[in-house]
């Protein structure tokens, strides 16, 4: 059965020993499941769940934190911080976000940008980055790159190709398009790329420097950033065992090489956090964009970059974000409304709001530790967000 301890007045859910305290200002209130409309048997089943994920392998620790109202209903830290470390997961501890880096970062930033009147989501690319240049990328739009549908490639070599930011940059911005702009889905961390130089050039200053001073600061979200220090190592759950480009084991170090290439602060990936500061992130978006006092983004804005676009054949994308597929399996599962809306990232991350149900859920695991090649986390993540959904036997609370 699923231990409930109070730590820094949050509820975490553990077995063994208790999870350490994260910074008090990175807490959103915890309330009963039961007070939320879970059913609590139900809701420690969905940890017994991960538990026994991480025993067969998936990955090697997980942190699970699942809200709605506002409130915490279930922080659950699992298993251990690596295959080779095998200390207990803390509630506060952080991975690499990956690709939650694109909503997280780099699509609040173009919802602050738009709000400031400063980002026109149908503008020509160009219009802002006169760098992006070749044949039909007069044509992309801002709306483009966030829906992955400006005709670019997924990646490209940078970390064997290019050896300096600058180099990878103007790579980017002068690859050739694979199709025309608005005509194609295809998921691209070269869209993030070159949204992200849109960003730097409108706000005046660099992605990190804009997020800290605007998002994270203002949230109180103190383990989320880039390029996190050397004196937060400790609570750092290592990604992967790299052969192929640094030779060592990443612990706080972007896994992504990409975004390793442009010196750890890129749109694609490079941000670090914890479960404690995506729940306040998360409550913040549910609420319309706004915290206690603190009003960071329209409720107008979110609405719009959360609602998914048409006229992109076999997309499901919204703004930056990602909505549940179709057909019914995707990292949301089966049971989250058409209104939610989420993104994965590539080290096992993920994080799923579905404002129908006022509910969030967030699934952070370091599934590459010590290599990519284990894929267990696509079932995972699916059957977690089930799970989670099954346990809300009272929605209406």
């Amino acid at each position: 059965m699923l231990a409930v301890l109070w730590v820094g007045g949050l509820a975490v859910g553990c077995r063994g020993s208790a999870a350490a305290p994260a910074p008090r200002s990175a807490a959103i209130p915890a309330a009963a499941p039961v007070s939320l409309g879970f059913d609590s048997l139900r809701l420690a089943s969905v940890v017994d769940y991960l538990r026994a994920a991480a025993d067969s392998g998936a990955f090697p620790g997980a942190v699970l934190a699942v809200g709605r109202h506002g409130r915490l209903a279930l922080l659950a830290p699992v298993g251990a911080y690596g295959v080779s470390d095998r200390r207990p997961v803390q509630a506060g501890t952080i991975y690499d976000l990956a690709s939650l880096t694109k909503v997280v970062g780099l699509t609040t930033a173009c919802m602050l940008l738009a709000d400031e009147g400063k980002l026109a989501l149908d503008a020509p690319v160009q219009r802002y980055l006169p760098e992006f240049v070749g044949a039909m990328k007069d044509r992309v739009t801002i709306r483009h790159l966030l829906t992955h549908s400006a005709g670019l490639a997924a990646d490209l070599p940078l970390y064997d190709s290019t050896r300096t930011r600058a180099q990878a940059l103007h790579a980017v911005d002068t690859t050739t398009l694979l199709a025309p702009p608005g005509t194609t889905y295809r998921y691209s961390d070269l869209s993030a790329i070159v949204l992200m130089q849109v960003v730097e050039r409108l706000a005046g200053e660099p992605l990190d420097r804009f997020l800290a001073r605007r998002v994270f600061g203002p949230l109180a979200m103190p383990s989320t950033r880039f390029l996190p220090p050397a004196g937060w190592r400790d609570r750092i759950a290592p990604t992967e065992n790299d052969t192929v480009f640094r030779h060592r084991l990443l612990v706080g170090e972007v896994h992504d090489e990409s975004a390793a290439r442009l010196g750890g602060v890129s749109g694609n990936a490079g941000l670090f956090s914890n479960a404690l500061d995506l729940s306040r992130f998360a409550a913040l978006l549910l609420n319309g964009g706004a915290w206690d006092t603190l009003q960071l983004i329209r409720a107008e804005t979110i609405a719009e970059f959360t609602r998914r676009q048409d006229g992109v054949p076999g997309s499901t994308r919204a703004l930056g974000w990602d909505t549940p597929s179709d057909s019914g399996y995707s990292s949301a599962g089966t049971r989250l409304s058409r209104r939610a809306f989420g993104h994965t990232g590539f080290t096992g991350t993920s994080i799923w709001l579905d404002p129908e149900r006022d509910l969030f859920i967030i699934l952070l695991t370091n599934r590459v530790n010590p290599t990519r090649a284990n894929a267990m986390i696509l079932h995972v993540r699916s059957q977690v967000a089930d799970l989670v959904v099954d346990a809300l036997t009272h929605p209406e609370l």
